[in-house]
């Protein structure tokens, strides 16, 4: 990806790519066609183009200002703006990666079920007599007691099945798109998901859930999520030949064919699903959903090449499977990353002092400790959500938007501190891509205000239905990390000025 000891730069063919790989999430697909189906697709659009395209320029700017700073997104703040705001927003980052802990330590067994049996088998599990989400919660918790022990120990190879995984996911996009072209074609052009007309069609969501003003509007926090990963393109502006040139290219040319990419692949969900077909089947959530969908795809190309019933069945087990083995690796391999890498960023990145010794002690490489804190923190919100007395589609919906929430809280952060790091002097720019101070204003408000605006429609919906508990939860994990944060800040900042007043004395 880099350098590699020669000056080798990546083409705009290859910036495209990167950017492309790191940010195109194919799980997003399904599970926006199962929120709104075809009424997904303005969305993205909308999103792409107030969010993505402005926000991925800042982090070209801010990556190509700070290129030589190790210290990532810290770094970027604390010159930005200043210590305490570069700590609570580098927390919050953070913080968000704990919470999709949370979310993948219960959600990868319906993988795993899909992947061994073909089916979601989930709902069915129960341990000691618990009903099935408090099971996964339990399940949860003893897969992050297994994970953090192994990635402590420094065992990190496991994350090369990742790689394997990456590429076999990379290769459903394909079979989405041949599968439902085949089934169209198949089925004499006509599509499984009917288009009565253009704005019931595309602008009127299947899902009686998404039909009211508030929750089409926290839609776009799915659609901002599923933008995530953009990050990558702050460290890859001096990597890239004559990137005056062709950087924004790029990330034009790369946000164009992703917001098109989800858009198309939205469309051909639709080419083989009928959207209350499938629900109808019983036991359908936000969380299995894509691999419900899959199953249905090889199901219906057994129906559309006239095989028996049992064999379209059969196909459709294989699809299901071979979509679950190709996540589990790629999750498996993600989530040992992502148990110790954003921890050790956060420890390494801030200044010395902010934490305990016994925390920010590294051995194997690893910090060890903090990781068995981070390990407690995540059991306490598994346990807390899977023992909030919901059924399965709740339970996934709620970790979803916890998840949804907690990972774009960064980005109102980061492009909030935008303005001030275009203010600084003495700062080396060798890419800029707002050149006015106008600009800059509307890029962040874009940016900052459809986040947010999305974010608090995505909060407040559940309570309109009397659904108090999930806006609890997807308040209590922002509020929860910037109290710990701000309470972190300020030991280390009356730590820092007692040291200070004490060497003023001995000065004197």
């Amino acid at each position: 990806m880099g350098n590699n000891g020669n000056n080798k730069k990546l083409t705009l063919i290859a910036l495209i790519l990167m950017i492309f790989t790191s940010v195109f999430g194919f799980n997003n697909i399904p599970r926006s066609f199962y929120l709104m189906g075809y009424a997904a697709i303005p969305w993205y659009i909308i999103s792409g183009i107030l969010f993505f395209i402005p926000y991925a320029f800042m982090m070209a700017e801010y990556g190509a200002a700070f290129k030589k700073e190790t210290g990532g997104i810290y770094s970027w703040m604390e010159k930005s703006v200043g210590i305490k705001y570069a700590f609570i927003t580098t927390f919050m980052w953070y913080a968000s990666y704990i919470i999709w802990m949370v979310n993948i330590s219960s959600g990868i067994w319906i993988v795993l079920s899909t992947a061994i049996f073909g089916v979601d088998l989930t709902s069915k599990i129960s341990i000691l007599g618990l009903n099935s989400t408090q099971s996964m919660g339990v399940l949860g918790v003893l897969l992050m007691t297994a994970f953090t022990f192994f990635a402590s120990k420094g065992l990190n190879k496991i994350t090369k099945v990742a790689a394997v995984g990456g590429i076999a996911v990379t290769l459903l996009n394909l079979v989405l798109l041949f599968g439902a072209l085949i089934v169209f074609a198949l089925n004499g052009f006509h599509l499984a998901q009917p288009i009565a007309d253009l704005h019931t069609g595309f602008f009127v969501s299947p899902n009686p859930d998404y039909l009211s003003g508030m929750a089409i509007v926290s839609f776009l926090v799915f659609a901002i999520f599923a933008y995530g990963g953009i990050e990558v393109v702050g460290g890859l502006v001096d990597q890239t030949e004559n990137p005056e040139k062709n950087f924004p290219k790029g990330v034009v040319v790369a946000a164009i064919i992703i917001t098109v990419g989800y858009a198309i692949g939205i469309f051909l969900v639709g080419m083989f699903t009928n959207w209350n077909y499938l629900i109808s089947k019983g036991g359908v959530h936000i969380g299995n959903f894509s691999y419900v969908a899959m199953e249905n795809l090889g199901y219906q190309l057994g129906l559309s090449f006239k095989l028996s019933n049992s064999t379209a069945v059969l196909i459709g087990r294989i699809m299901s499977r071979y979509m679950g083995i190709s996540i589990v690796l790629s999750l498996t391999g993600a989530f040992f990353t992502l148990i110790y890498s954003p921890l050790k960023q956060l420890i390494e990145g801030t200044p010395d002092g902010m934490w305990p010794e016994k925390i920010s002690k590294i051995e194997d490489g690893m910090p060890k400790n903090a990781m068995w804190c981070q390990w407690f923190i995540v059991i306490i919100f598994v346990l807390g959500v899977s023992f909030g007395g919901e059924n399965a589609a709740k339970f996934f919906m709620k970790l979803t938007l916890m998840t949804n929430v907690a990972m774009t809280i960064p980005y109102i952060l980061i492009a909030f501190a935008f303005p001030a790091f275009k203010k600084k002097e003495g700062l080396e720019r060798p890419y800029i891509a707002f050149k006015t101070e106008k600009g800059t204003k509307i890029a962040t408000i874009f940016t900052v205000g459809t986040v947010t605006f999305a974010n608090i429609a995505t909060i407040i919906e559940p309570a309109f239905k009397g659904n108090i508990s999930d806006t609890i939860w997807m308040i209590i994990g922002p509020i929860f990390f910037t109290i710990l944060a701000l309470g972190i800040y300020e030991k280390y900042k009356r730590k820092t000025e007692k040291v200070l007043l004490h060497k003023n004395v001995k000065l004197k």
